[in-house]
């Protein structure tokens, strides 16, 4: 499956206060945003959390960018900044109807 862009506008107001200074972009926000491309991508809706691991920061800005590929029952995914790995994991899916 292609890349797909993650945009997450400098403005978000996650930002403000994780961190002052110093912002990086919530974990949180970055699950929602790769959920939401991969429900519109696979015409599913994602049931859970299976597993995420955190593994640099992505500051506002940045360009990202969500591989995944889903099978059944699961999606595995990773988010990256170019090279660098930023978050990966795995949601569960709705089976489908």
């Amino acid at each position: 499956m292609p890349a797909l862009p993650l945009t997450i506008p400098a403005d978000h107001p996650a930002f403000a206060g994780h961190f002052p200074g110093r912002p990086i972009v919530p974990g949180v926000v970055l699950l929602d945003q790769a959920q939401l491309a991969i429900e519109a991508a696979c015409g599913q809706r994602v049931s859970g959390l299976a597993m995420a691991k955190f593994l640099s920061p992505a500051v506002p800005g940045e360009a990202l960018e969500l591989d995944f590929s889903a099978s059944e029952g699961g999606a595995r995914f990773e988010i990256r900044c170019a090279e660098r790995k930023v978050a990966s994991g795995r949601f569960t899916l709705e089976p489908r109807a």
